[in-house]
């Protein structure tokens, strides 16, 4: 029988292996739709539009995370790229929650926020999250790109976005793993083409 300390390290070896293939097999079979964000972006900012970023849970994180390495900076020293998480005024949040229900929460700050050029990422890994479905349907209607990052299929959320990174996984947390490499590989391509002296 296993001692714990083998146990626990074929459960991390495991799990890291998945993390890995996953990994391998989005880079196979989704490279172009990874570049094709990062031109989307590089033109966004380029052109002096925003980037709203939008998600539930683990995806919120990750919308934080994602505007944070725009404002503040990824590796470069440069410029703040301007970039909005709409998951963390509590304020703001809870208002709209209130008065309109939760699957507004973030359609109404595209509203608000948003204007014709920029781009709203929905980040929802089954692709099912009716406040972030609300949000890229709103971000149509004002004249936004949008992107949209999940898992497997796309879930509905592969019909409300221009384009769609589709990790081929069921398994949340590995597709969240997948979500925040992708998104540090575009913070590399913006900050190499917008800031290529830094």
């Amino acid at each position: 029988m296993d001692s714990r300390s083998d146990l626990y390290t074929r459960w991390a070896r495991e799990e890291i292996e998945a993390s890995i293939d996953l990994k391998r097999r989005t880079l196979e079979s989704q490279l172009p739709v990874i570049v094709a964000i990062a031109e989307r972006i590089v033109d966004t900012f380029r052109r002096g539009g925003k980037v709203l970023l939008c998600g539930n849970g683990g995806s919120a994180a990750d919308a934080q995370h994602i505007a944070a390495e725009f404002v503040s900076r990824f590796r470069r020293e440069r410029r703040g790229l301007p970039a909005i998480a709409l998951t963390t005024d509590t304020s703001i949040l809870t208002a709209i929650g209130n008065d309109y229900g939760y699957e507004r929460v973030f359609a109404r700050q595209v509203e608000a926020l948003g204007q014709p050029g920029d781009v709203v990422v929905g980040i929802s890994t089954s692709g099912a999250a009716a406040s972030v479905l609300a949000a890229m349907r709103a971000a149509r209607n004002g004249g936004m790109a949008t992107i949209g990052l999940t898992g497997a299929t796309g879930g509905l959320l592969i019909g409300h976005v221009d384009l769609c990174l589709c990790v081929p996984s069921q398994n949340t947390a590995r597709i969240q793993e997948v979500h925040i490499t992708v998104a540090h590989v575009v913070c590399e391509i913006v900050e190499r083409t917008l800031f290529a002296g830094g």
